[in-house]
């Protein structure tokens, strides 16, 4: 078989090996993929790997070898799988493979924008420390985690961790959730979207992002979260409205915006969160953990494996 890896580089840029794929038949790997180059490199591909590479009906149409497309993340969006079923050809997904990295940037994000951990790490490079008439100064507020409310809006793998770590923290945690309110753990406690944005004083997005759930985050439902409240977003980019956020940040409405993904990757650079003081972006690296990457690899090497014997495995 030929295996055409289209965007490689972003999971793996190195520090890890495509040599347990080659076990399946030819491999060929591109850093990166241009829309228009996608056909021409994949003509003759049996197997194709994506990240975010698209593959459309009119894609696939053009590639008559093609049998299996393997998306090497979670979210499969970037696929036609209609198409694709229509055309015969198995679509999977890795699901889960970085539960754990998600949830450590989640925090990360936290207790960044709670402790201004980064904003203290550089006034002291500046000498602030040193200058300083008392062992110790800050100049910002300084909030404990435990007793405060940590509401979050979707309880997967991602979700339900995040709330077991809040929980710990000694937060009161609510959840928007389609689970029973009787299967829910200990500590957490099931309520509506309006309820969760009313209470939050953390609110944590791990939803996916579908057409109920695209700017579930707007102007009109930020109004409804306390001036005071921190919003985190390490799910989907577009489950939040970056204009209305920005806005709610300026006005002092919204009182932080931490996120690790956004509408469009890269953003422009005009963005207007990027003018906000208290908007704390990174870029979209809390799944890129070496760990995760290795369980990604890993799955996506089973996938195949079970593809190719004629198992199902994590198809979509």
């Amino acid at each position: 078989m030929n295996i055409v890896e289209l965007d490689g580089y972003a999971a793996n840029p190195g520090d890890l090996s495509w040599e347990p794929l080659k076990a399946f038949g030819d491999l060929t790997v591109y850093p990166r993929t241009a829309p228009e180059d996608v056909v021409a490199r994949a003509k003759d591909a049996d197997i194709v790997l994506i990240n975010k590479v698209n593959m459309t009906d009119e894609i696939m149409e053009q590639l008559p070898r093609l049998k299996y497309i393997g998306v090497l993340a979670t979210g499969y969006n970037v696929v036609d799988v209609a198409a694709a079923h229509r055309r015969g050809i198995v679509v999977t997904n890795i699901p889960s493979y970085s539960t754990e990295s998600v949830v450590q940037m989640t925090f990360a994000h936290i207790l960044n924008i709670t402790n201004q951990v980064a904003h203290y790490a550089e006034e002291n490079r500046q000498g602030k420390w040193s200058r300083n008439a008392d062992f110790c100064y800050w100049d910002t507020p300084l909030p404990e985690l435990a007793g405060k409310t940590m509401g979050i809006v979707g309880l997967g793998h991602i979700g339900m961790r995040v709330a077991r770590i809040a929980c710990d923290l000694g937060m009161d945690v609510f959840a928007l959730t389609s689970k029973n309110a009787s299967d829910l753990p200990k500590g957490i406690q099931k309520t509506t979207l309006e309820g969760v944005l009313a209470v939050s004083d953390i609110l944590s997005l791990h939803c996916p992002l579908t057409k109920d759930t695209y700017h579930l985050i707007d102007t009109k439902r930020l109004k409804l979260m306390r001036p005071s409240a921190i919003l985190i977003n390490t799910g989907r980019g577009p489950l939040v409205d970056e204009t209305a956020v920005a806005s709610a940040l300026a006005k002092g409405e919204l009182a932080a915006y931490g996120a690790d993904v956004m509408t469009e990757e890269p953003p422009r650079a005009d963005n207007p969160l990027f003018a906000q003081p208290h908007a704390y972006i990174t870029p979209h690296i809390a799944w890129a953990t070496k760990e995760a990457r290795g369980r990604l690899m890993k799955i996506c090497v089973e996938n195949i494996k079970a593809f190719v014997e004629g198992r199902d495995l994590n198809r979509v």
